[in-house]
């Protein structure tokens, strides 16, 4: 792997570091006020569609399109490789990559429409989300299975007629409570006695608005509940939909979940170290500007290792990121996936690991509202779940590794 950035990739990176600097850092918090009203908790806040139109004008724009699809599906993107240390900069301020329209589950679901999707679905949808028009969700898990087995999914999608009714109940529908959400991309089984486990599934594109389409309460995680985004529990009785919407074909679920999840993964990954690398910033400004016991904590030789120890590892997850990046440009996401997955054990429990060092060193003011310490923290927790917990790509590592002696190639 060549450690050198391409040169469109550093441009890039200052590019989208000086954006930063200049409009977004400067606006974090008028962020969350904007949310705060009641009347407004679900709403796009005004300071972020002003920032959209701005990076959108700049050319900073759906970077996270690869391959043969770029920003306007017609000129190649950004590699992963490429884009990785971009995302790592947005991935300073939690909900920054939604200002350049690389947020999930968006960047997710537009990969799918990309990839999966029939020319008028790409109209009809991918093209308004492409543009920021309108926002997405992604409703996979459910609440009365272990979702982290995604052939035990129950929501059923039955054929009648000209069109598909859906009845089910899902949970934690990424983006589904956002009032510019108006497609949903749901996980259900077409073919629940298919001999073969993985052609049970299908997916299916659902308006939100469809009737039948019912939000029970919006889940909370450690108490936040991420708005204007959310993760709502849905209900879906007699969900009618035309036969039209099915993606790719039925009993091809599986197989369009492993290609959306693989390089969600590793974009969850890039943005928990920039959250880290920040976090490892402020340890360092809190131990020269905080005094105990007569001297500065940079002085405390604790705090002095807890900076270090921060350091390596956030050294180490960055690299092996970038390796399996790499490896998904050189040779497909599929042959890349036993590094995306080591990625994906490493990367989330580094974040909250330096977190919590960041939030020790900052005291109380480490888990209140003024630093972003606190809901960094809950998102690193959240991404050792979400996409797949620890324990299914330990699994799945280690049985890779077994079969090749413990050679995984680079």
């Amino acid at each position: 792997m060549d450690f050198q950035h391409s040169a469109r990739s550093l441009e890039l990176q200052e590019r989208v570091r000086q954006f930063m600097r200049v409009h977004v850092e400067p606006v974090e918090e008028l962020y969350y006020e904007q949310v705060k009203p009641e009347a407004a908790r679900y709403r796009t806040p005004p300071v972020l569609q002003d920032l959209k139109r701005l990076a959108r004008e700049q050319g900073l724009w759906n970077l996270f399109l690869s391959g043969e699809h770029g920003p306007d599906l017609t000129r190649p993107g950004l590699t992963n490789l490429e884009y990785a240390p971009v995302k790592e900069i947005m991935g300073r301020i939690l909900w920054a990559p939604e200002v350049f329209n690389c947020s999930a589950p968006d960047v997710g679901n537009m990969e799918v429409l990309a990839n999966y999707g029939t020319k008028a679905q790409q109209e009809r949808w991918l093209k308004p989300l492409l543009e920021g028009r309108i926002r997405s969700g992604f409703s996979m898990t459910e609440p009365q299975v272990a979702s982290s087995d995604a052939t035990n999914i129950q929501c059923a999608i039955t054929r009648d007629g000209d069109g598909y009714v859906i009845n089910g109940r899902k949970w934690f529908t990424s983006g589904a409570m956002n009032e510019d959400c108006e497609i949903l991309i749901v996980m259900g089984k077409t073919a629940p006695d298919h001999p073969d486990r993985h052609r049970q599934q299908s997916m299916i594109l659902v308006p939100r608005n469809t009737p039948g389409v019912r939000i029970v309460r919006d889940m909370l995680t450690y108490g936040y509940d991420d708005a204007p985004v959310g993760h709502p529990e849905i209900v879906y009785e007699n969900v009618r939909v035309p036969a039209e919407n099915m993606l790719l074909g039925e009993g091809r679920g599986f197989e369009i979940a492993q290609g959306r999840l693989g390089p969600g993964r590793i974009h969850h990954c890039m943005r928990l170290i920039g959250c880290a690398q920040r976090a490892l910033e402020l340890m360092c400004q809190r131990s020269v500007s905080r005094t105990v016991f007569g001297k500065p904590l940079a002085e405390q030789g604790s705090v002095r290792e807890d900076i270090a120890h921060s350091f390596c590892e956030i050294a180490q997850a960055r690299l092996l990121t970038l390796q399996a990046a790499d490896k998904m440009d050189r040779e497909g996401n599929k042959a890349a996936r036993d590094l995306i997955a080591a990625a994906k054990i490493v990367v989330p429990s580094m974040a909250a690991r330096v977190i919590d060092r960041a939030i020790q060193i900052h005291g109380a003011a480490g888990v209140s509202q003024d630093t972003f310490l606190a809901r960094a923290y809950v998102y690193a927790r959240f991404i050792r779940i979400g996409d797949g917990p620890d324990q299914v790509h330990l699994a799945a590592v280690g049985k890779e590794l077994i079969k090749r002696g413990g050679v995984i190639g680079g």
